[in-house]
């Protein structure tokens, strides 16, 4: 496989922050990853937790 086929890698580190719009706020990271839109401020917060968490475990594990 060439170097140029290869899905570019994931930063090992996550910098996931929210921004808020009014009444809601939304979560997103560094690595481009965004949650779900229109998010109560507490929601988001989870949600940019659980992106910066432990990775799950590998399937079948």
């Amino acid at each position: 496989m060439h170097a140029h086929d290869q899905t570019p890698a994931v930063p090992a580190v996550h910098n996931a922050t929210t921004t808020e719009r009014g009444s809601f706020a939304v979560a997103r990271c560094t690595c481009g990853w965004a949650g779900p839109a229109r998010r109560s401020r507490d929601r988001a917060r989870v949600d940019a937790a659980e992106h910066t968490g432990p990775p799950p475990p590998p399937a079948g594990a």
